[in-house]
């Protein structure tokens, strides 16, 4: 087989750039380099056999451009394709990807960013359904009142709980806040057609 920039071949080949070369070309390769900063050592089986009965795996076909990580010469052989990137929540992943490193945190705080307004693109797209989204039932809050959501807080150990006092403003501010535009929005409204309404008695 020829020369390819695969990590997917049967045997682990050896690697054709230096450590320092890979820092140079990939901003913050090489961070769990140190044996000391890596859980998998020592348990790492240089030259194992696999048993592997391929060369190179059969390639998924790409049917769009999927989003990789640039530490990667290319996509994996499979990949999931069931969430394709759409709207300002894929423009901020492909971002993300193609701009960082995963050893950057920007990196991994764009795709957390994301998933947020992803999620609040659904909540605005199921606004024009017939069944839209219930912001009471379905953070699960009734289940504080019905599953002994307090007690099971206490002497448990729960790591949530840490975090539980800012739940509230993270889950319920932004639709409380959204109630509050949409509030002013329809209020101002109401003040311009009202405003037109009495212009035209006057004339």
């Amino acid at each position: 087989m020829a020369v390819t920039p695969a990590p997917y071949i049967a045997g682990k080949p050896e690697p054709r750039e230096s450590a320092e070369q890979l820092r140079a070309r990939i901003p913050g390769w090489g961070v769990d380099l140190d044996p000391a900063d890596r859980p998998s050592f020592p348990r790492e089986q240089p030259g194992i056999q696999t048993g592997a009965h391929w060369d190179f795996p059969e390639r998924q076909p790409e049917e769009w451009p999927r989003e990789r990580s640039i530490e990667h010469a290319f996509l994996t052989p499979v990949f999931g394709t069931s969430t394709p990137p759409a709207g300002v929540s894929g423009a901020i992943r492909k971002y993300a990807y193609a701009r960082f490193s995963e050893g950057r945190a920007a990196h991994w705080l764009l795709l957390i960013a994301a998933d947020r307004v992803d999620a609040w693109e659904h909540h605005l797209r199921s606004l024009a359904t017939l069944q839209p989204d219930n912001p009471v039932t379905e953070t699960g809050v009734l289940s504080e009142f019905s599953r002994h959501g307090v007690r099971s807080r206490f002497g448990q150990k729960r790591a949530d709980v840490n975090h539980q006092w800012i739940d509230p403003f993270l889950v319920g501010g932004p639709w409380v806040l959204a109630g509050l535009g949409a509030a002013v929005a329809v209020r101002a409204v109401r003040r311009v057609s009202g405003a037109r309404r009495v212009s035209g008695a006057r004339q």
